[in-house]
């Protein structure tokens, strides 16, 4: 139990008080990592598996499989970890008022405020991580996520190529490979292109490589035959080559142009973005400053709902039958600033000279964990006696 529990003269100390602080700021810390531990790891799995149907299937590695599911963590913690901090408050000063931790501070003397201090020391360390996660590195691993992903999609040998099997990767195309080795190599291709109306042409080949070029990949067949059906004729004609290029590009769809998305740009380019900026990126100006300020209105908030956890549950006292009054009260406060968000979200996309509705959400926190605090340390604590049973 928190050392809270000696006598009175010794609780006004400082050391005492810093050692309050080191005692609710460890729980914190403990109880939120195990809390973002279980909620990124059911994020994770659910992402995982959408990748794994992408990738696995497609024939890509588990590296590649692995490498693309660290790179969606980043966003997935900046979603978590405020959901994260408030259950773990919730839980912390749940026990506190439980093995009557709690009753035994206020005895002390110690304010709602005072209580409260190691709580706004936690929500700022979450703000930090938050904006450090927002701002920086979910950027980043977004931009190699999209990047990592044309790579991936260009790969033939791994989306579309596999060897034993009739593949169909785009209309009017059967690709069919016997082996690929080790090094990249085709043996005994089966190449189908019906892509044209008119004719019909069939492609083998004993062995083949596919190469890149500047204007896409292209496949090298060599020692084969290659036989045009006229469809209107009927007329069957054949060439045999030593080595034929194909132009395989269709296969993959490459457009060229990469676009970008508003989660993969730094946050000052988002900030500073003018209409000429958004049109060359392909992005709306009004979408693009409300993402700027959004990342920094996201770190903002995530400070005040451990507060609002923390004050909700000092509002009630000790009680047989829990504190689920309050827990609720605190669930049902943190919801309606969740739909504030999406509201303030609803106009200022719409509009760029409606931005800063962004900070709307963590301003009605702020002002919400202020009026919660008020009334917090207006309700009435326990007194203290004195050694005679007389009031002190």
């Amino acid at each position: 139990m928190l050392s809270a529990c000696q006598p009175v003269k010794d609780i006004g100390g400082c050391h005492v008080l810093g050692r309050y602080d080191r005692y609710i700021l460890s729980q914190l810390v403990v109880l939120f990592g195990f809390f973002s531990l279980v909620l990124i790891s059911v994020y994770w799995v659910n992402e995982a598996v959408d990748l794994f149907d992408s990738l696995i299937a497609d024939g890509q590695t588990l590296s590649v499989f692995l490498e693309f599911t660290a790179l969606s963590l980043p966003q997935i913690m900046v979603m978590v970890l405020p959901v994260a901090g408030f259950v773990a408050t919730l839980y912390i000063f749940n026990r506190l008022i439980g093995d009557s931790e709690m009753v035994v501070l206020q005895t002390a003397g110690l304010s709602a405020a005072r209580l409260l201090r190691p709580v706004l020391a936690f929500g700022l360390i979450l703000g930090l991580v938050v904006a450090v996660l927002g701002n920086f590195l979910a950027p980043i691993a977004r931009g190699q996520f999209i990047d990592r992903s044309q790579q991936v999609q260009q790969d033939m040998t791994g989306r579309f190529l596999r060897e034993g099997q009739f593949l169909h990767p785009t209309a009017g195309l059967t690709v069919y490979i016997r082996e690929i080795t080790d090094l990249g190599e085709f043996r005994d291709l089966f190449l189908q292109d019906r892509s044209d109306a008119q004719s019909e042409t069939t492609y083998t080949a004993t062995r083949a490589l596919l190469l890149r070029s500047e204007t896409g990949p292209r496949l090298v067949m060599f020692d084969g035959l290659a036989q045009t059906l006229n469809i209107a004729t009927g007329r069957l004609s054949t060439v045999r080559f030593e080595d034929f290029t194909y132009d395989i590009g269709a296969l993959i769809g490459d457009g060229g142009f990469r676009s970008f998305d508003l989660r993969e740009l730094p946050t000052w380019v988002l900030l500073t973005a003018d209409a000429q900026t958004a049109d060359q990126l392909g992005q709306g100006l009004a979408a693009m400053r409300l993402a700027g300020h959004e990342r920094i209105a996201r770190a903002l908030f995530v400070i005040f709902p451990p507060l609002i956890a923390a004050a909700c549950l000092m509002l009630g006292g000790f009680s047989r039958f829990g504190v689920w009054p309050q827990i609720l009260l605190a669930v049902g406060l943190v919801i309606p600033l969740q739909m504030i968000w999406n509201a303030a979200e609803s106009l200022a996309i719409r509009n760029v000279d409606l931005q800063y509705l962004a900070y709307l959400q963590p301003l009605v926190a702020a002002v919400l964990t202020g009026a919660l605090t008020w009334l917090a340390m207006r309700r009435k604590r326990p007194r203290r006696h004195g050694p005679q049973g007389v009031p002190a």
